[in-house]
């Protein structure tokens, strides 16, 4: 097994096994793309957990009669502001017969608030599936607009309207960012590179992987049920398939300065980078793979997603862009193709601050973790949860009509409550929560087929989302607890907007821990020491909790988001983390090979000189796409791209850069307890990698060496 990986890099950049290698990946991506082409990932964006009560209830509802019926709310405003007149009324109820023609379903209606400044007319949809709500929703929107009313605007909202929105926001959305991510790896790799030809190649490789990943990941998202944003696994594989590219090329460039034959230069490269490629990736993965365990729905999906995705990624990089590179051979480069001698591959910039940073490592250590500290305080006052409208950047026709609705009526009337038992106990179940404080009205609306349930509706004097209304849920579910028999089900948007909360904390709970397991586990693996790990992960906490309230504090005054969404501070410190470990252990692990050599403290500086530049363009590049999310219209994406983007140029900047070369200036040996550094007669990953041309020789026997 061992001999089989060694000879692999050798096999793949040998002029005879480099296109081999090439041909077969073409053909296993065509025939995976035919093969997964029409999978598609399923519709569902459920916020509660499965086993959740709301979940239950909405269970529960499908054996009424009227369980494929939707109210669709009209809501009518006159545009100056002032009360409605008998003229505008009359209008509006002529407007009744129009949308009776469109629905097939008499209107409700209209019913003016106390204020008298808007009205409200309740028309009924009958829906089979999410293209019938669209063509549903533009009907009876066309009927609005073809019966127009002066001085009066008519807002379509309701359940069905706002999934139609939300829908119609991402139109196109997922090609947006696809353009504008490849748009900011190409600059951003050009500029690395400073090679108008050499940007190609890894571009083309982890793109195609991205488009391998989406079709791998929808179709696992419809045999296994999963609900996941496609946009954040397509973030994770370009960013992360990106930074694996530019590890193996910088190590690649710098091998080429030593060494005139580029294929054997490419090995090198490759043997020396993929321990660390392979480690960082599987951090990773594992930490994604503990969502697995997550209660809320979208989180548990996306964690599957995102970890294939990654390994896919891994794949890309480490066995189709070797053989890439090698077919090209050194003139990739150009105009800049490394010669052998040439000192320019190393970083004189990151040399100078390795060494600084080495002579007084007290100052940046102090100074970096006061920065961290200072940015960890955004995160006072922070609250969590957004109500239905502020989830979306892009203002819609929903979101205006249900504003207008919770101005002038009741505000518990846009998202009332439902309440489902046993028919038998509903008059006491009716009464006792019609006695909680905060219940305006309690209505019963239908039997179930068998008449066996009887389904309450609720209205509430609070605003959904607020506090109060999530304490009226509990308040309500307690009372309909105190008629046991009832066996009754308390369900609605309020509801799984209550049950979510509690399935987001708990996922918070039970997979930071998990996450923060994994990624120590694999820095003791790999550098076979209890010491390093432990301080490492310790910065690296340290720094996520510093992004978060950074991004938390620019959300707040910048973009002028109140809270962060339930799911941002589980999934940005979950990214934040793994993605941390990444630069970590492509520094690291370069420290301990130069270690062997010079001992830890001038290790160190030889690996921030080495890797200083490849990974800050990787941290670049990575922050660049995750701000990318911010072309979605969801502010949890934008959220998180935020955070993680804010987070990892700190962790490039600031920890890599100054905080973990100090603690390992200060440390020194002590940082590999209670393993250590042999010296003695030990060699680098250079000379290590020489012993091995032999072995070049004998697999590229079969054919001449390509001239650069």
């Amino acid at each position: 097994m061992l001999r089989t990986l060694r000879s692999l890099p050798l096999w793949l950049t040998s002029r005879r096994g480099g296109w081999i290698s090439l041909l077969v990946a073409v053909v296993a991506f065509t025939a995976l793309l035919g093969a997964l082409g029409r999978a598609s990932l399923p519709a569902g964006n459920d916020v509660a957990p499965p086993d959740s009560e709301s979940a239950r209830a909405a269970v529960l509802a499908e054996q009424f009669p009227d369980a494929d019926e939707h109210a669709v709310l009209l809501v009518a405003s006159r545009d100056d502001g002032t009360k409605l007149d008998d003229a505008d009324v009359a209008a509006i109820s002529a407007l009744a017969t129009d949308v009776e023609a469109e629905t097939g379903q008499e209107p409700h209606g209209p019913i003016v608030s106390d204020d008298g400044e808007a009205a409200v007319l309740q028309a009924t949809l009958i829906l089979e599936d999410d293209d019938a709500a669209a063509d549903a929703v533009h009907g009876l929107r066309d009927v609005v607009a073809a019966n127009p009313i002066d001085g009066v605007t008519v807002q379509v909202t309701g359940g069905p309207a706002f999934g139609v929105d939300v829908a119609s926001a991402f139109d196109g959305a997922d090609f947006t960012l696809l353009m504008v991510t490849l748009g900011i790896v190409a600059l951003l790799l050009i500029v690395t590179y400073r090679s108008p030809v050499l940007w190609m190649i890894p571009l083309v490789v982890v793109a195609l992987a991205d488009q391998l990943a989406n079709k791998a990941t929808a179709a696992i998202g419809a045999g296994l049920g999963l609900q996941f944003d496609s946009g954040i696994v397509s973030v994770l594989v370009f960013g992360a398939g990106t930074n694996y590219a530019l590890l193996l090329i910088s190590r690649y460039r710098e091998e080429l300065a030593r060494d005139t034959d580029h294929r054997r230069a490419l090995v090198a490269a490759w043997r020396a980078t993929a321990p660390a490629i392979v480690a960082s990736n599987v951090t990773v993965v594992l930490a994604l793979s503990t969502l697995a365990l997550a209660v809320i729905p979208g989180t548990r999906g996306l964690g599957i997603a995102s970890a294939v995705g990654l390994l896919i990624a891994l794949a890309a990089v480490l066995l189709v862009l070797p053989p890439a590179l090698a077919v090209c051979g050194r003139r990739i480069f150009w105009p800049f193709a490394p010669r052998v001698g040439d000192a320019a591959v190393t970083g004189r910039v990151w040399g100078a601050v390795a060494q600084r940073v080495s002579r007084r490592p007290w100052v940046p250590l102090v100074g970096g973790l006061a920065l961290l500290g200072v940015l960890a305080g955004g995160l006072a006052g922070v609250s969590v949860g957004l109500t239905q409208v502020e989830k979306f950047r892009v203002e819609s026709e929903s979101a205006a009509g249900l504003t207008v609705l919770g101005e002038h009526f009741p505000a518990g009337e846009a998202q009332p409550m439902i309440v489902i038992g046993d028919t038998a106990e509903v008059d006491a179940l009716a009464e006792a929560i019609g006695e909680v404080p905060g219940v305006l009205r309690v209505s019963a609306t239908g039997e179930s087929t068998d008449g066996a349930l009887t389904r309450l509706l609720v209205v509430g004097e609070p605003a959904p989302g607020t506090t109060e209304s999530l304490d009226l849920v509990s308040a309500v579910r307690e009372a309909a607890d105190t008629v046991p028999d009832a066996d009754a089900t308390v369900g609605g948007p309020v509801a799984a907007d209550l049950d979510a909360r509690e399935g987001n904390q708990r996922d918070l709970l039970l997979v930071v821990p998990l996450v923060l397991a994994v990624s120590l586990l694999v820095l003791i693996v790999l550098l076979r020491s209890l010491v390093a790990p432990v301080l490492l992960l310790a910065v690296n906490i340290l720094s996520a909790v510093a992004a978060i309230g950074a991004g938390t504090w620019l959300s707040r005054v910048v973009f002028g988001w109140d809270a962060l969404d339930l799911q941002v501070p589980l999934l940005s410190f979950l990214f934040l983390v793994a993605l941390g470990i990444d630069y970590t252990i492509f520094l690291v692990h370069r420290a301990r090979v130069e270690a062997k050599t010079v001992g830890t403290r001038q290790g160190m500086v030889r690996a921030l000189t080495a890797t200083g530049g490849v990974i800050t363009s990787a941290g670049v590049v990575l922050a660049a796409v995750f701000a990318a999310l911010g072309l979605l219209p969801l502010v949890t994406l934008g959220q998180i791209g935020l955070i993680v983007g804010i987070g990892v140029l700190v962790d490039t900047f600031v920890v890599r850069t100054l905080v973990v070369p100090a603690i390992f200036a200060i440390v020194g040996d002590r940082m590999w307890w209670p393993g250590k550094v042999d010296r003695a007669g030990s060699r680098d990953d250079r000379g290590a990698e020489r012993s091995h041309e032999g072995e070049y020789e004998d697999a590229a026997a079969d054919t001449p060496a390509v001239a650069d």
